[in-house]
Order: structure tokens, then C-alpha cells, then sequence
């Protein structure tokens, strides 16, 4: 029952609730974003969620303003993410406009995060199993090392959400992000 009607309802509530609570300080964001670098305060990216259907992720903008591949992860050393930018990245608070992307329905709370288009098809069988559920902000691979994981291991760890997705399950993802932020995702590698 909690994965077919309580997720939904739950992360429509708590995304409403974020919202509201987290405004003032997108506001101040905004205005770092514009006075550390020239370009929008937004980057939006295509991202393939359940089913397959493909939406727009909603994310400030973490580097500078320029044409780039968007397939090489970016790590904090990269000399085009801005100032603010890597404290954003640092604390994730690029990531808190997909709480409209929850509001919308493209997304959840949590769940395996959205992958790119291009990358969807060289995907193994086994990375099938994440467009069974919507793609979360945070997720069990993202709180287990995230970008520091191999694809196959995000995979394998996507999979193992999807195929226990409880309402415990997505308490224990959320609280583990919340340690994630104050001491960073390379902390907690795990293969």
C-alpha cells in the first residue's frame, strides 16, 4: 500500500512543506549564484524517470556558464564549478529545486536518482529495475558513495531498493542523506 498510493501522497506533503521551509534560503542563493558568475541561476537537464519517460530536471547551477559534456561526473577539484558552486554541491543545495520536480510527479523523495538519456541505453538488465519506481532526489546508492561508485554498483544498489521499497526503507535513505550532508558522500562507500 505505502509504494502504490502513502509515497506519492507522503512526498507531495513533505515536498509542500520543503518548499515553504526552504524559500528564504533559495532566495539568498539566487543572489550568490548571480554575483559569483555570469549565466542563469537554473540548469536544466533532460533525465529519463519511471517508465522511461523522459522530463526536465530542475538544479541551480553549480559551474560556470558554458558549452560542456554533461555525461563526465564533476568531482570538487573541477576548475569550472564556481565558488558557491562547490558549497552548493557540498551541502547538496543545488539539488533542492527537485522538490517541484516532486510537486510535478517526475520525481520522489526518494528513489534511484534520474539518468541521463544517452546513458539509459548502454545500460545493463540490471538498471532496468530503477524505471520501475520514480527517481529520487536522494537514494540508497547516493547515501552508500554516489558518484564515487561504479555504475555497476549504483545499479546493483538501485535494484536492491527497488525491490525492497518500504516506508522504513525510505526513512533510513533519508536520514542517512541528512548525515551524507554534514559530512560528505565519500564517507560512506560502500561496494
Amino acid at each position: 500500500m505505502y509504494k502504490y498510493f502513502f509515497k506519492r501522497l507522503l512526498d507531495i506533503l513533505l515536498a509542500l512543506f520543503i518548499i515553504i521551509l526552504i524559500s528564504p534560503l533559495l532566495l539568498v542563493v539566487f543572489v550568490l549564484i548571480k554575483l559569483d558568475s555570469r549565466g542563469p541561476i537554473f540548469f536544466l537537464q533532460q533525465r529519463v524517470g519511471k517508465h522511461g519517460i523522459k522530463f526536465f530536471v530542475y538544479k541551480l547551477r553549480t559551474m560556470t556558464h558554458k558549452e560542456r559534456v554533461t555525461t563526465s561526473e564533476i568531482f570538487k577539484d573541477n576548475p569550472e564549478v564556481t565558488r558557491i558552486g562547490y558549497i552548493m554541491r557540498r551541502l547538496k543545495i543545488d539539488e533542492l529545486p527537485q522538490f517541484f520536480n516532486v510537486l510535478l510527479g517526475d520525481m520522489s523523495l526518494v528513489g534511484p536518482r534520474p539518468a541521463l538519456p544517452q546513458l539509459y541505453e548502454k545500460y545493463p538488465e540490471i538498471s532496468k529495475d530503477r524505471l520501475l519506481v520514480r527517481p529520487g532526489i536522494t537514494g540508497w546508492a547516493q547515501v552508500h558513495g554516489n558518484i564515487y561508485l561504479s555504475w555497476e554498483d549504483r545499479f546493483r544498489l538501485d535494484s536492491f531498493y527497488v525491490h525492497h521499497l518500504t516506508f522504513g526503507m525510505d526513512v533510513r535513505v533519508f536520514l542517512k542523506t541528512l548525515a551524507v550532508v554534514v559530512v560528505g558522500e565519500d564517507k560512506f562507500i560502500q561496494k
